[in-house]
């Protein structure tokens, strides 16, 4: 099913100008959502727009206002909006180029795929993209989207680019606010060791397919029951005991962890040969690189 774009103009490096088209990464379409309904009649309430004055009113006699004293507002129409225009209502001019590391996950907001606007715009959309990617950079710069000047940062994704909108660094709250009144104590050795074999116990790849909303679904199962006719059945959370002694619990978690697993399938053993081939040598594990910690990103 073909996408529509949500915006289109220009990413532009230098002097190199590329025609690109924005699509909105993520949807909320499959979110189960509720009309308001009157008690009794139960038909859908329409919400008109009223008038202190005149009551009821048309939303075609609606325009937009902006209140700058008590009570006091200047008017802005569409005429005027659609005039106001700066460089990246459609250019979006790469001002710099960053590391991926630093970038701080708090200040990201909304993703969008950025796509060349047309296959003569594919050659100069791929040089772009190979460089970054050959660098292993990540690009910011700055978009009009929603009558708001946004802060952008985009990085390579398979043979696109994934734009997303930044927040202002007034949006971001500190960490200190709300961690200053956590003391930490070193843990001893026994705890920490637990502690670190649970982790290890529940490793796994990221997939964000395995994640189901369950709430969702006993949402849509209240829905489909009323429905049929029935009488939903509600089911309520566990409750959950309390913790008494933390090296018991951490015990305890590492054994349910273990139960659950599936035992490991049991190896087929080689028929011995007639002559024992010499072991080859070891080979040195390869180094594992460690990620560099995330940095606050710039403002």
């Amino acid at each position: 099913m073909a996408v529509r774009a949500s915006w289109k103009g220009y990413l532009k490096l230098s002097l190199v100008a590329c025609p690109v088209k924005l699509f909105t990464a993520t949807t909320t379409s499959n979110r189960i959502a509720f009309n308001m309904l009157h008690k009794d009649t139960k038909n859908r309430v329409q919400m008109k727009p009223y008038d202190p004055e005149l009551g009821e009113v048309s939303r075609a006699d609606l325009v937009k206002g902006y209140e700058f004293e008590k009570d006091r507002y200047v008017v802005v129409n569409d005429e005027e909006l659609d005039k106001l225009e700066i460089e990246s209502s459609k250019t979006i001019n790469i001002e710099q180029f960053v590391n991926v590391a630093e970038l701080d996950d708090l200040y990201l907001d909304s993703p969008y795929f950025m796509a060349p606007d047309g296959p003569v715009a594919q050659e100069t959309f791929g040089v772009i993209l190979a460089a970054m990617n050959d660098r292993k950079k990540a690009a910011t710069g700055r978009v009009v989207l929603s009558q708001r000047e946004r802060q952008v940062v985009i990085q390579v994704r398979d043979k696109g680019f994934v734009m997303t909108t930044l927040r202002n660094a007034n949006e971001v709250r500190r960490a200190e606010d709300a961690f200053e009144d956590i003391v930490i104590k070193k843990p001893d050795a026994k705890t920490l060791k637990l502690a670190e074999q649970i982790i290890d116990q529940f490793e796994a790849p990221f997939d964000a397919s395995k994640f189901i909303d369950r709430y969702q679904e006993a949402l849509l199962d209240v829905v489909q029951s009323k429905i049929r006719g029935e009488q939903p059945v509600l089911a309520r959370a566990p409750e959950r005991g309390k913790v008494i002694n933390l090296m018991d619990a951490l015990k305890r978690s590492l054994e349910e962890g273990a139960a659950s697993k599936p035992p490991a399938k049991s190896k087929t053993r080689a028929p011995a040969a007639a002559t024992v081939a010499k072991p080859a040598a070891a080979k040195p594990a390869a180094a594992v690189k460690k990620a560099p910690a995330r940095k606050r990103a710039a403002g």
